[in-house]
């Protein structure tokens, strides 16, 4: 027994030694819920100016496009300073524009049958059931296991965003993509965020000293994210069908 439970302690002494930030994903988890609460705001603004005046939304959402991605690596090269100060505004800010961008699949999703609030409903909820199966997985992956699954996941990720540079280039040659490649990307995407759920709980508090929970709650902000819309496009592409 003494052996035995010389060991535990002992893996657990080196588990903790790989952790850098032991505390970071506790501190990140406020302002992540804060900033999906500020993109939920800011995609009901999007949706206010797609009704009341559709003829603005799309060069807004350009602006907004740019801005965000602008955004995104200011605020995220100031928090990994620990400069959470000037980094929170700009995050902020970063949220609200997200929300706007994110309205028009949202709009899409409320007007296709089949799908409707209903659907904005399930992939939230997905997201949430995506969070609390990451937590208790996530934290408890040995090292072989969670790099290999963080490694498995990067690629993946990787490949989805060359398929679906990809996809936009060829829609902008007027292409359209086939309803079954719609379903298998979105698909493939909403698999790959989900282990990217699981990822977070493994690599941040590895890649993160506490002071810069800004930053985790930055990455765990886009998993969920794009969790989210791949589920809404998987949603509309099932109900799409001709």
């Amino acid at each position: 027994m003494s052996n035995t439970s010389n060991f535990r302690q002992a893996l657990r002494e080196a588990k903790s030694q790989a952790l850098i930030g032991p505390n970071v994903i506790p501190k990140a988890l406020p302002y992540l819920g804060g900033g999906l609460i500020l993109t939920a705001v800011g995609t009901y603004g999007g949706l206010g100016v797609i009704q009341s005046y559709p003829q603005i939304f799309f060069p807004t959402f350009f602006v907004a496009l740019i801005a965000q991605i602008i955004l995104f690596f200011v605020a995220r090269n100031t928090a990994e300073k620990g400069n959470t100060g000037t980094a929170l505004p700009l995050l902020t800010l970063y949220s609200l524009l997200s929300g706007y961008t994110l309205s028009g699949i949202v709009y899409v999703a409320l007007g296709t049958s089949g799908v409707g609030l209903r659907g904005v409903a399930i992939a939230a909820l997905g997201c949430g059931i995506a969070f609390v199966l990451g937590r208790n997985i996530g934290s408890n992956l040995s090292e072989k296991d969670g790099l290999a699954l963080t490694k498995t996941v990067s690629i993946g990720i990787l490949a989805l965003f060359i398929v679906l540079i990809g996809q936009l280039i060829f829609s902008i040659f007027g292409g359209a993509t086939p309803t079954w490649l719609e379903i298998a990307i979105s698909g493939i995407g909403v698999f790959l965020f989900a282990g990217s759920a699981v990822v977070d709980f493994y690599i941040l508090p590895r890649t993160y000293r506490d002071e810069q929970y800004l930053s985790a709650a930055l990455s765990m902000y886009l998993t969920y994210i794009n969790l989210f819309i791949f589920i809404l496009r998987l949603l509309i592409a099932l109900n799409g069908r001709d």
